[in-house]
């Protein structure tokens, strides 16, 4: 199985991701991507720094196979929730 490398980039830092891990193909590495973030974004005293980061994933030989802006993975969280209909107005 390939191993993919999650390297957290926050402005001009990068916080490289030394061991990497071990999925199936690039879907699932976005998958685990997305998980990642979430984790990462539990903690409320991160959110507002990690809002501009990015999660760049790349391969074993370094090249890139996606990146993942944080707040696209939030905005994909939001549009996942359940909408609660208004009940229709009574007359």
């Amino acid at each position: 199985m390939p191993r993919y490398f999650f390297n957290t980039h926050i402005g001009e830092d990068v916080i490289t991701d030394l061991n990497g891990e071990e999925l199936r193909d690039p879907d699932h590495a976005w998958e685990a991507s997305r998980s990642i973030i979430r984790a990462m974004m539990n903690d409320p005293k991160n959110q507002d720094r990690l809002l501009a980061a990015s999660l760049v994933v790349t391969d074993e030989a370094g090249e890139v196979v996606l990146e993942f802006p944080f707040a696209e993975a939030l905005a994909a969280d939001s549009a996942e929730e359940p909408r609660h209909e208004a009940p229709p107005n009574a007359h």
